[in-house]
C-alpha cells in the first residue's frame, strides 16, 4: 500500500546527547521526504552538537565526540533540513513527544521561526502502542516479518518507521489512509506547545498543564499573577514552550488595546 497524500512527508528520526529536549543537543539527523506522486528523497547528517556526548548515550547510539567533531553544527545546518522539511507533513516514532519538541529547539536556536501549525504529525509509535503496545524494533518485526538489524541508526530508524506505517495501514482496514486522520489517531493529547506544559480545555482554551497553576487558563494566570510570565520565560523550559506564552501574552495585550 501507498500512502495517500495530497502534499509530502517527511519521517525523520533524531540521535541525540540525551533526553532533556530543553538542553540537549542532536547528533545525527535523518529524513525521508515522500511525495504525492510516489518519489522519495532521503538525507542524512552528522552534527556537531556543541557539547560532550555522554558516554553512557554513545554505547546507545555509537556516535562518538570524535566522530562529530568536524561536522557541521545543527545552526550551519538548519536552512537546508528547514528547506526539506517546510512544506510537508511530519512522520516519526515517538516523534510528537520526543523528536518533533527536540526539532524545534534547535530551529529556534538557529533563528529560524518553526511552527507546526500547518503541518500534521503522524507518531508511528502512538499508533503501535495503541493496536499493539511494543517497541520499533518488535513494530518491525511483527508487521514487516524483519529484524531491525541497525537500530539507534536514524537513518535505519527512519526507514523502519516508514514501513511500518505502510504495513499498518495494510493490516487495520479501519485505519484511513489520510495523513490528518493518522495525526489525529496518533496524537495523544493536543497541546499548544510541542512539550506538553500548555494544554487547552474542553473550550479550547490555553491551560496550563503543570505546577501550582495545573488546569487554570493560562490567561487568568498572566492577568492575576504577571510574575509567572517573567519567571517561565527565565526558567528551564523549552524555547517553543516560551514563544506560545510569549504569543498569549501578546493577544492578551492587543486585546485590552482594542
Amino acid at each position: 500500500m501507498d500512502l495517500n497524500l495530497t502534499r509530502p512527508i517527511c519521517f525523520f528520526d533524531l540521535e541525540t546527547t540525551g533526553t532533556n529536549v530543553a538542553k540537549d543537543r542532536v547528533v545525527e539527523i535523518s529524513i525521508l521526504k515522500i511525495f504525492p506522486n510516489g518519489n522519495k528523497e532521503s538525507k542524512t547528517w552528522l552534527v556537531n552538537p556543541e557539547m560532550q556526548i555522554p558516554e553512557h548515550v554513545i554505547t546507545i547510539h555509537g556516535i562518538s565526540n570524535e566522530k562529530v567533531a568536524n561536522e557541521p553544527t545543527f545552526k550551519e545546518l538548519s536552512k537546508e533540513i528547514y528547506k526539506m522539511i517546510k512544506d510537508s507533513d511530519l512522520g516519526g516514532f515517538n516523534s510528537d513527544r520526543f523528536d518533533i519538541p527536540l526539532l524545534a529547539e534547535e530551529m529556534l536556536r538557529a533563528d529560524i521561526d518553526f511552527d507546526l501549525k500547518n503541518m500534521a504529525s503522524i507518531d508511528v509509535q502512538t499508533i503501535f502502542h495503541k493496536m499493539e503496545k511494543r517497541t520499533l524494533g518488535a513494530a518491525y518485526k511483527f508487521y514487516c516479518g524483519k529484524d531491525l538489524t541497525d537500530a539507534h541508526s536514524a537513518e535505519a530508524d527512519t526507514l523502519a518507521t516508514y514501513e511500518v506505517l505502510l504495513s499498518q495501514l495494510d493490516r487495520y482496514a479501519d485505519l484511513e489512509n489520510n495523513v490528518k486522520k493518522l495525526a489525529d489517531f496518533s496524537t495523544h493529547r493536543q497541546f499548544a506547545d510541542f512539550a506538553g506544559f500548555i494544554g487547552y480545555d474542553e473550550d479550547e482554551a490555553e491551560v496550563f498543564a503543570f505546577g501550582k497553576h495545573k488546569g487554570k487558563k493560562v490567561l487568568d494566570v498572566l492577568e492575576s499573577e504577571p510574575g509567572y510570565f517573567g519567571w517561565i520565560l527565565n526558567a528551564d523550559f523549552p524555547l517553543y514552550t516560551k514563544k506560545v506564552l510569549t504569543q498569549i501574552k501578546l493577544r492578551q495585550f492587543n486585546n485590552k488595546l482594542g
